[in-house]
């Protein structure tokens, strides 16, 4: 493959404070603009189904939780992300150069998806401290839980619980809920899509000799969102369920291995495995659309007003 123009960037470095920003504002804007296709998703993958659920009615349940943790949780992500690249980058460009395999590390430096899937894995670890307990109550909220009325009320019950079904369930009560699965599928579904939307905004750059547009990274984000979310939907459905805690009867939930030997006995078989992939596959393709482009907009502007404020 030919060499990319010189005016094509072939890795880009973000100072972390902008990503950070950038992030943030980005999740911020994806959040409140699809909440409700995530809240039919979510109905969908209930135990109780969409209409015992709520239906269509009151699809913004919730979103005040989305919204607070959105931004923190997509700022962390990014932050993350953007200063790992560099640092998994040199260590592997370091362990070539030791190898004296210099035609490897020349293959190292243009095949970049080994450094974007261990640093969109990290970023996704560090975002889920973030994510899980934003999800945990959003989740109670669009399904019309008992006790979840508001954040507030939904916060307590949650904190309530002590069944320890998850991590540090004697302080944090379910808040937790289904951290593990989220990693097992955040991390998959992360290992698909960013090296595959850093591939494709790369070859559109080299196609058109220049860097991406924001609307060219949106339309390889939203690519990118779309498959992966196909692909990772059997561990939505499962991590859906745990963070609900229970199952259509009242059951609780004993663990990953639990609920999925129960969703796999339910009426209708494996097919639950990917109860609400239509509205999940929009919904991230469109987000990805949304929030990658929002993410390249708010990254060229920042990056253009702040100089070396951020280096």
């Amino acid at each position: 493959m030919a060499s990319p123009p010189s005016s094509v960037s072939s890795e880009r470095h973000t100072p972390f404070a902008i990503s950070l920003l950038a992030g943030g504002l980005a999740g911020t804007s994806v959040d409140l603009a699809l909440f409700p296709i995530d809240t039919i998703k979510t109905r969908l993958q209930s135990p109780q189904g969409l209409v015992a659920s709520g239906g269509f009615r009151g699809v913004y349940r919730g979103v005040l939780a989305a919204a607070g943790g959105g931004a923190p949780g997509a700022a962390l992500f990014f932050g993350t992300y953007e200063t790992m690249k560099p640092i998994v980058s040199n260590y592997r460009r370091r362990s070539d150069d030791d190898d004296g395999a210099d035609g490897q590390s020349s293959r190292s430096r243009s095949h970049q998806a080994p450094t974007h899937m261990i640093s969109a894995s990290i970023g996704e670890a560090a975002a889920c401290l973030v994510r899980v307990p934003t999800e945990v109550i959003k989740s109670r909220m669009q399904t019309n839980a008992a006790g979840s009325s508001t954040v507030a009320s939904t916060l307590r019950s949650v904190l309530s619980e002590r069944d320890g079904r998850s991590f540090g369930s004697s302080v944090l009560g379910g808040l937790y809920r289904g951290y593990g699965i989220t990693l097992m599928r955040e991390v998959p579904f992360a290992v698909v899509q960013f090296p595959l939307y850093e591939r494709l905004k790369l070859e559109w750059g080299r196609y058109q000799g220049r860097d991406a547009s924001p609307a060219q990274a949106a339309a390889c984000g939203s690519f990118a969102g779309g498959v992966a979310a196909a692909i990772t939907t059997p561990l939505d459905v499962v991590k859906t369920r745990l963070m609900l805690g229970s199952d259509g009867r009242g059951v609780p939930y004993r663990g990953v291995v639990d609920a999925t030997r129960r969703l796999a006995n339910e009426g209708g078989g494996y097919s639950v495995f990917v109860s609400g992939i239509q509205p999940r596959v929009i919904w991230i393709s469109v987000g990805g659309f949304v929030f990658f482009g929002a993410y390249e907009s708010y990254r060229s502007f920042l990056m253009s007003c702040s100089g070396s404020y951020f280096s």
